[in-house]
């Protein structure tokens, strides 16, 4: 049963109950076959991208007037925990598309967004985010990858890692070296997908989230105008860092789908299967664990949204959003192990999604920043009060 929403606006009603209908007709009724067939060769959904993108829910965060939505963030995710809950491959799609547009529409200049964001936002387009490194993971600060000044442009040398999309992007907001100043030594450029040199490597065999194609991004010299160099040369850090801030609050959206997925099977299953002669739901052990599940989907949603919700009043988020990113993917990875223990050795099977869910939560423990980084953020926010 879809969760309650409590929307700012009536167009987020509407927007919701748009995403419902487009997951029920378009998501769902693939989305078993396609991780089945991802998990051994390289599927990559994107018509249903395209099918997001023209219903309009692929830029909801960003201004009208540049080709956005025009939505609180509040809404958005909203509408991100809507589509992780019927796939959460694409929902954490739809999470590093609005990011990759996050340092033109934050850090560029008005010609760079006026130039850049209404192609980046048009639905029609989708970008990747190249920040981790195969030795730059948490140290963002360790990246090799380095852009030189060739003329009166840039050239690219280097490769990512773990970057989502690669190889279907359209654009790849990449975080590079350019100089060895410390803390402003990186700087952002945003390098078109078919930009002579960019390369790629295998697909990651991934234990969930198949339809995500991931791999290395590899820079063999790839050239870069000086227009696509964004924000401030050698600040590349504390935007990267202040991007990170609404990628977490993304995860924690796409984590609370699985988390509300995984609970709602769970219920059916229980208020369903019999034995002793009577559901396995009237027994109260499991229904205090159904119970226990519900607590942790509202507590990690509220988690987001109060988040989203500062964020949306122009106050600062980080701590609340690294609070969010922790409690709603913990919460996903617990309510995702339960689901299995209700349905027993059915959960255990493929004939029931609660093994994918199981899979998929994960990861989101591990990206936009580990729980353990997520932890050290709080705590670094929380003791700098005092």
């Amino acid at each position: 049963m879809p969760a309650t929403r409590l929307m700012p606006t009536e167009i987020g009603d509407d927007l919701i109950e748009l995403t419902r209908s487009i997951c029920d007709k378009s998501l769902r009724p693939q989305v078993d076959e396609v991780e089945a067939r991802a998990a051994t060769e390289e599927v990559f959904p994107g018509e249903v991208f395209r099918t997001l993108g023209r219903a309009g829910l692929l830029s909801l965060p960003y201004p009208e007037e540049l080709g956005g939505g025009g939505q609180p963030y509040e809404v958005y995710l909203q509408v991100v925990e809507e589509i992780a809950s019927a796939w959460g491959a694409v929902g954490v799609g739809v999470s590093v598309h609005s990011l990759t547009a996050y340092a033109v529409h934050t850090f560029g200049s008005q010609e760079q967004q006026e130039a850049l964001l209404p192609d980046m936002l048009s639905g029609e387009t989708l970008g990747a985010y190249a920040l981790s490194e195969p030795l730059a993971g948490s140290d963002i600060g360790a990246m090799t990858t380095r852009a030189t000044r060739d003329g009166d442009a840039w050239r690219i040398r280097g490769r990512k890692a773990w970057i989502s999309h690669a190889g279907h992007a359209d654009y790849y907001t990449s975080f590079v070296r350019t100089s060895d100043d410390g803390g402003r030594g990186v700087s952002c450029f945003v390098v078109p997908g078919d930009a002579p040199g960019l390369s790629y490597g295998a697909p990651e065999r991934k234990m969930g989230l198949h339809g995500d194609t991931v791999r290395e991004v590899i820079y063999d010299d790839v050239p870069v105008t000086d227009d696509r160099q964004i924000g401030d040369l050698g600040r590349g850090v504390p935007m990267a860092l202040a991007g990170l801030d609404t990628g977490r609050l993304g995860i924690a959206a796409v984590a609370t789908g699985l988390a509300q997925a995984a609970l709602d099977v769970a219920a059916r299953y229980a208020n369903e299967r019999e034995q002793f002669g009577r559901t396995i739901a009237s027994n109260q052990g499991l229904a205090f664990l159904l119970a226990d599940m519900e607590a942790a989907v509202t507590s990690a949603r509220a988690t987001y949204l109060h988040a989203a919700r500062l964020r949306d009043a122009g106050r600062p988020y980080g701590k609340e959003a690294a609070v969010a990113k922790l409690i709603a993917t913990d919460a996903s990875m617990r309510v995702t192990t339960d689901a299995i223990q209700v349905l027993g050795g059915a959960g255990y099977t493929q004939d029931f999604p609660v093994e994918r869910y199981f899979r998929e939560a994960k990861v989101t423990q591990i990206f936009e920043g580990t729980n353990q980084i997520q932890r050290l953020v709080i705590s670094r926010h929380l003791l700098a009060g005092l």
